[in-house]
């Protein structure tokens, strides 16, 4: 059993940060790897990327968003109450090195999964130019933080409703264009602004690395729920990742193979809110 400690909403009620007792994994934890937690008996098991973790205080901190039922069931649980299981580290975490002018592209959640990779990657020397993006205002999480470890830094909404109006390709198609010398680029969000991304930076012969945590279910390498196509060959993003480059990533299996639950995803929330509704 795993206690929460602290919990807070951080946009439109729908993106939820939790603090979690995990002595064991905050001190094995590397940035990139993710855990897998159960939130009670007759619950499935869902992947989550830690976005930080506090190994003296024995804690690791998830940040999701509400999509579906276990994230709905998830957002229910208040400081004190405890969450089944939760297992990790896994995954292979992020091979970080000083390779100069590092572009970091996030978007929605994924700027939570982005950010210990960024901060890795400042702490080892690096020169960080962050580009962070929402819907929206109030979607944007972690500007505060992300801002602290950048040397340059961008935001954008989809509406204009904070910083720039459009995409974050949009800003890294223009630091691309003004040869900026980049080395590398991380980008990590939705799986259509990671496609784009990916085109892109492909144009330019940048080095480009995405994160496909999403796709994962069993996060052993057992059920084969997570194959990806990477350079031809199939791999398990579990065990293999979830980082991979960019410009391998059959990104068009992947869209695919996301959407192949999408209606028994959506009968199982209707399920959840009659139930919550009684």
């Amino acid at each position: 059993m795993f206690r929460i400690v602290s919990k807070k909403t951080l946009a439109q009620g729908t993106v939820i940060h939790m603090k979690i007792e995990a002595p064991q994994i905050a001190r094995k934890a590397r940035p990139g790897q993710f855990i897998i937690l159960r939130v009670d008996e007759k619950g499935e098991r869902i992947p989550l990327t830690m976005a930080s973790t506090d190994p003296e205080d024995g804690t690791i901190d998830i940040i999701f968003q509400v999509v579906g039922k276990t994230t709905a069931l998830l957002s229910t649980k208040d400081v004190g109450e405890y969450i089944l299981d939760v297992v990790g580290p896994l995954g292979r975490p992020t091979h970080v090195e000083n390779v100069g002018n590092v572009a970091c592209v996030g978007g929605g959640t994924g700027i939570a999964v982005l950010y210990p990779i960024a901060k890795a990657y400042k702490d080892a020397g690096n020169r960080i130019i962050s580009i962070i993006g929402a819907r929206n205002k109030d979607l944007l999480i972690l500007e505060k933080e992300m801002r602290e470890i950048s040397d340059e830094f961008y935001i954008t909404t989809d509406d204009g409703s904070y910083g720039e109006k459009g995409f974050v390709t949009d800003v890294l198609r223009r630091v691309l264009d003004e040869k900026k010398d980049l080395k590398l680029v991380i980008g990590i969000g939705p799986v259509p602004m990671m496609k784009y991304l990916s085109f892109l930076t492909k144009e330019h012969g940048v080095k480009t690395i995405v994160s496909l945590n999403s796709i994962m279910v069993d996060g052993t390498g057992m059920c084969g729920a997570c194959r990806v196509t990477v350079g031809g060959k199939t791999k398990f993003t579990c065990v293999d990742g979830p980082e991979f480059d960019g410009h391998e990533v059959d990104f068009s299996e992947l869209e695919k193979r996301l959407s192949a639950y999408v209606n028994e995803e959506r009968l199982a929330m209707e399920r959840f809110k009659c139930t919550c509704e009684k």
